[in-house]
């Protein structure tokens, strides 16, 4: 290749779309080598520890290599797609040649714009980031058989044998390896052009489990039971067991969930309430031509029954800053709501909810329901928010013990309206029935707060003209 050709090659790497998120997963690309591109264009889409999101490519060109395949683990920072600017074709055979073309452009300075999403910078060192599990080579001093290696592993150039550099496999294939005590290098692979899959794996585990079998004759030796450790691992049976890699959307609520329950100190309360009047209005309004083509649901007037009681109480709508040991109180409510969407658990916003008249928040929790279900929430719809109302109801739960959404103080849990027998005026009737439960940070939360808080919710939502002589 000629040394205009190289310097006419642009690598866009992989952005941080947003909230210093380090990694993202390749879910979808839009584009194949030899395409034209355009600026701005859509070439792939990645889901992020917060949510899916389409790329833009930021110049014109012609798509040379695309670096990894659909569904690999990108560190932020690292070049996933390689184009030619210069306007010339690109033939078909010199496509598995361009992730070695690419070597040099690494190190030289980018020229003009930088490869990021609109509202999200680069940093000076961007392009430093940790070391990959799998089969990252250092581009400061590539040598033949890393590159060919490289080149095997973004889908280019023929298989390596084993003996001339490290096996190929996968990053969570060598994460599995890893936790099972399997070296790569004993492992015969199964996959395309050399590739050691997860069955590999696995089948190398049974391939040694009848090895350790007589282990057992010395049972004078206690000291080997630590190394037995790793034994339950070999037993793992892949038609009766199914491992699924913890990545994206669940292991970013993992990690928050976890670090929510051993950070902030939890109470919850709960109040049973009759919401029969409140489904009387929810009816009302779905009649009410300033609703028209709008949802209207109970979730709505219980969204705006949290928001008038956090109007009263407003305390309860702050955070706690362990960094300057000081309590934030914020003047508007993000209000968050919990969605279940098939990547997972998410928690969009409504932004300054509680300036919203009730025909606009109506507009906003349909917005904000399809978009989730759509998978297309953004991560800046899930950033900021202060107040999260999960409606665990929806599955036929009475109530649950809700955890706080990092950076947040209060969460409320919504139960399954049910018709019950109640007392009301002086007699048992049936009425319907939920079972609200608030948790909060007893940090910044005293109890006398909360408690107020939940009777002015069950009040509201037991009387919903409330809302209007209270709000």
């Amino acid at each position: 290749m000629t040394t205009m050709t190289d310097a006419s090659v642009r690598e866009f790497k992989m952005p941080d779309v947003g909230e210093g998120l380090t990694e993202a997963e390749i879910l979808k690309w839009y584009v194949q080598p030899g395409d034209t591109v355009t600026d701005g264009q859509v070439v792939c889409e990645v889901e992020t520890a917060k949510a899916a999101v389409e790329l833009p490519i930021p110049y014109d060109g012609v798509v040379r290599a695309l670096h990894f395949p659909e569904g690999t683990t990108v560190d932020v920072g690292t070049s996933i797609i390689a184009v030619d600017v210069s306007g010339g074709t690109v033939p078909a055979a010199e496509a598995p040649a361009a992730p070695p073309q690419a070597e040099p452009e690494e190190e030289a300075e980018p020229q003009g714009r930088q490869p990021v999403l609109v509202g999200y910078g680069v940093s000076a060192s961007s392009t430093k980031r940790r070391p990959r599990k799998g089969a990252e080579v250092p581009r400061q001093e590539p040598e033949p058989a890393a590159q060919a290696l490289q080149a095997e592993l973004n889908g280019h150039g023929p298989a390596v044998a084993p003996a001339l550099g490290r096996p190929l496999a996968k990053p969570p294939v060598r994460k599995l390896a890893k936790d099972l005590g399997v070296d790569l290098a004993t492992v015969t692979p199964t996959g395309p052009d050399g590739i050691i899959t997860r069955e590999d794996v696995h089948a190398a585990v049974a391939a040694q489990a009848p090895a350790a079998e007589p282990v057992p004759e010395a049972p004078q030796a206690p000291a080997p039971a630590a190394a037995a450790a790793p034994a339950p691992a070999a037993s793992y049976d892949g038609a009766r067991e199914t491992r699924i890699p913890v990545k994206g959307v669940r292991k970013a609520t993992a990690a928050a969930m976890v670090g929510s329950a051993f950070t902030a100190p939890h109470v919850t309360e709960f109040v049973t309430v009759d919401v029969t009047r409140t489904l009387k209005l929810v009816e009302e309004l779905k009649g009410d031509k300033e609703f028209a083509g709008l949802r209207v649901n109970p979730l709505l007037l219980i969204s705006k029954a949290l928001l008038v009681a956090i109007k009263r109480n407003p305390d309860i709508n702050a955070s706690w800053d362990e960094a300057n040991q000081e309590i934030v109180r914020k003047h508007y409510v993000n209000l968050g709501i919990a969605a279940a969407t098939p990547r997972g658990l998410i928690v969009p916003n409504i932004k300054d909810a509680q300036a919203k008249t009730l025909p606009q928040l109506a507009e906003a929790l349909g917005e904000l329901v399809s978009t989730a279900r759509e998978g297309r929430t953004t991560p800046a719809a899930m950033q900021g928010g202060t107040v999260t109302i999960t409606n665990v109801g929806v599955f036929g739960v009475d109530t649950g013990t809700p955890i706080l959404n990092p950076g947040e103080s209060a969460i409320l849990a919504v139960g399954a309206i049910k018709p019950q027998p109640w007392v009301h005026k002086g007699k048992v009737k049936p009425r319907q029935v939920t079972t609200l439960a608030l948790s909060f940070d007893h940090r910044l939360v005293d109890g006398e707060l909360g408690s107020k808080v939940l009777a002015d919710l069950a009040a509201i939502l037991e009387q919903p003209k409330r809302l209007i002589t209270w709000a």
